[in-house]
């Protein structure tokens, strides 16, 4: 059986001052480095035959740490680019709660229902990484591969390895910054 190894990159400065990210490249902060070293302990011995990643820098970064770390090779993918923020990357939450209070609270409710200005809706994002998601699986029959992708995109993931609508897991998640989670593919999730 193939195992995912849904990893979420450490934190940038954007993750402490709250501002959506969107597709924008931003490095990891100096607490996203550490969350990062202590994946890279947690995962040395977690057999990674490949790892895979968003093209964006808190991404790269993360998956050439790890795969360093555990003697693999990482590729960059540009489907799983992170869903599309529009005209709302780099403002703070709170900006946009302030400013479209009934459009942030229909985001944060009903997330597929709502496409920020010059953004993306979630449903080609899902559609994306389910593509992506098919290839890997049909590439690995088993073994264990990694998949470094940031918020939200990781739990889009997330959905689509837990059979589970992405806008449940997009609410529900209390996953962060720096964090891993083991799938097994066609199995229920063991969280990690």
């Amino acid at each position: 059986m193939l195992q995912i190894v849904l990893i979420r990159p450490g934190s940038t400065a954007f993750d402490s001052e709250g501002r959506i990210q969107g597709t924008l490249d931003v490095p990891l902060s100096e607490a996203g480095n550490e969350q990062v070293e202590a994946i890279c302990a947690e995962l040395a011995d977690a057999h990674l035959e490949i790892i895979y990643c968003s093209p964006c820098q808190s991404s790269l970064e993360t998956a050439e740490a790890v795969a360093k770390r555990v003697g693999v090779k990482y590729k960059e993918v540009e489907k799983l680019r992170n869903l599309d923020h529009g005209l709302w990357q780099g403002m703070r939450l709170e900006e946009v709660k302030r400013k479209q209070p009934r459009v942030f609270k229909q985001w944060r409710e009903h997330p597929e229902t709502i496409c920020p200005p010059e953004g993306e809706m979630v449903e080609p994002a899902r559609r994306r990484v389910e593509e992506v998601l098919a290839k890997i699986v049909k590439k690995h029959k088993h073994g264990v591969v990694g998949l470094v992708v940031p918020e939200p995109l990781a739990s889009l993931a997330q959905a689509c390895l837990c059979r589970q609508p992405p806008p449940e897991v997009m609410k529900s998640t209390s996953a962060s910054c720096g964090t891993w989670q083991t799938f097994g593919v066609g199995a229920e999730a063991s969280a990690s």
